[in-house]
């Protein structure tokens, strides 16, 4: 078993999706014109305008902060470390490459999760890459592919890595016993898994931005009192980046090194074209009424990720020397912990232990959330189903808290790599349905008007639509 998941791993990782990820990425960037440049600002306008409450889901706004929730963790912290440790300052580069293109996958991918929603047994909305594989591509069986490699990751092993993560920022700082944060996280978990998607939003919408607002306000201090010395890590992350600086602080890797990790360590944290979001982005009430516009939500989601949040990480990490390359050089959250103690003292360890508590419990919480849409696909939505799942979850989050995550971690990567190398394929063949989306949305607003979807006006596009989300009333569809 482990000789096929370490086969997985190297054709999967060391081939296709570290060349597949940007070339998709560059692929729907062209396709949609260069939208996360040439519309940045529509980016932002579609949640800035969106309203506070929603009768058949939840609001972009909530849909962004679970994505959030979910993509803000230890990729963002630990991640980081890692990816500057294994593939230099250069990694850095390419998490942003694989972030810029990634917005335009993000975008194509959560549009496509609007467009195939349906409803359940109650009214409210499901949706994900699985959908638009049935609905889409006529390819149901693919469908069941995606969700056994998403359970097998986001859903359980996943959940352990975020644990364990708190588990040890917490043991580091203040001595915590792994198995006691273990315990505490999970009741935690509990008290709001319970209470479903809506739960989740409601706790999401509220603890994400502040502490992601709290921990870019840290860094920003940082980066203003070592200000002379930014222009030229910046310059060091991009001579890396292509090998120019290999040599630089010890670090011994070159091109390839770099990109590997760069992209590997950025699909983590972002999660573009994983095919993770979508499945949040389908619960949304769009606003305005369009499947691009929660699309868009999503592709800023991206950018807040990798190019703000975990910008933040590197230049922290970069700017206080404490990087060591060497055999005994440490990584992951203990290289952030001792970066932000050079900064800013015996409070660094302390602060990265509660922004690392609060960044990786709500992903526990987003990658819940997410799959119970899977959960749903698959016919297991009942109370008993998802009763067991939940408890499922909660023993990887204790389970996670006091073992070694590399023992599982392998595989993990193995589950991320086959389910977002299935979701690259379905973006490609569904690439044509988001173009067409893509312009009608934004003729719509070159025209002055709020850009709405009418099924009626597409033809050939019905097949697979549930028509009445898309043709009923939309005040009364989007607002309580």
């Amino acid at each position: 078993m482990n000789a096929i998941v370490d086969l997985l791993n190297t054709v999967l990782w060391g081939y296709v999706l570290v060349w597949g990820l940007l070339a998709v990425g560059l692929y729907l960037t062209w396709q949609t014109k260069f939208i996360q440049f040439r519309h940045f600002g529509e980016f932002f306008r579609v949640i800035f305008q969106s309203s506070a409450t929603a009768t058949n889901g939840i609001t972009p706004l909530q849909a962004l902060t679970i994505s959030l929730a979910s993509r803000v963790g230890t990729g963002n912290l630990a991640g980081v470390a890692v990816a500057l440790y294994l593939g230099g300052p250069g990694a850095i580069f390419w998490m942003w490459m694989v972030a810029l293109v990634g917005m335009a996958t993000a975008y194509s991918e959560s549009t496509l999760a609007q467009l195939y929603k349906t409803r359940n047994s109650e009214d409210q909305y499901r949706g994900g890459p699985a959908y638009y594989m049935w609905h889409g591509m006529n390819a149901k069986w693919l469908g069941y592919v995606f969700c056994f490699f998403f359970l097998c990751s986001f859903g359980l092993i996943f959940v352990a890595v975020q644990s364990n993560s708190i588990a040890d920022a917490m043991n580091g700082a203040m001595g915590i016993p792994h198995i006691a944060t273990g315990i505490v996280i999970a009741i935690l978990t509990a008290v709001v898994i319970f209470g479903g998607i809506k739960s989740i939003a409601n706790v999401a919408d509220k603890v994400v931005p502040f502490m992601a607002g709290l921990y870019l306000l840290v860094a920003l201090v940082i980066i203003v009192l070592n200000i002379t010395e930014v222009p030229g890590t910046l310059a060091l992350i991009v001579k890396s980046a292509f090998g120019l600086e290999q040599a630089a602080g010890g670090f011994a890797g070159g091109f390839m090194v770099a990109l590997l990790n760069g992209v590997k360590r950025g699909l983590f944290s972002n999660e573009a074209g994983m095919g993770s979001a979508p499945h949040i982005a389908a619960v949304a009430v769009p606003e305005p009424h369009h499947p691009s516009s929660q699309g868009l939500v999503q592709g800023l989601g991206v950018f807040i990720d990798t190019l703000l949040i975990c910008t933040a990480t590197a230049l922290m990490i970069l700017l206080s020397g404490v990087v060591d390359y060497g055999p005994d050089g440490v990584t992951g959250m203990e290289l952030t912990q001792n970066a932000l103690e050079a900064h800013i003292g015996v409070t660094g360890p302390y602060f990265i232990a509660v922004a690392i508590l609060f960044f990786a419990y709500t992903s526990i919480l987003g990658n819940y959330a997410y799959s119970e849409n899977v959960l749903e696909f698959l016919g297991l939505s009942g109370k008993t189903p998802l009763t067991i799942f939940k408890c499922m979850q909660l023993a990887m989050v204790v389970w996670g808290a006091v073992q070694p995550v590399t023992r599982v971690f392998n595989f993990a990567d193995a589950s991320m790599a086959v389910m977002a190398t299935i979701n690259l394929v379905a973006l490609i063949f569904l690439s044509g349905t988001v173009i067409r989306l893509t312009k009608d949305y934004f003729a719509q607003r070159l025209a002055g008007e709020e850009p709405l979807f009418r099924i009626s006006q597409h033809e050939g596009l019905s097949k697979g639509i549930d028509q009445s989300i898309w043709n009923r009333d939309v005040e009364a569809e989007r607002r309580a």
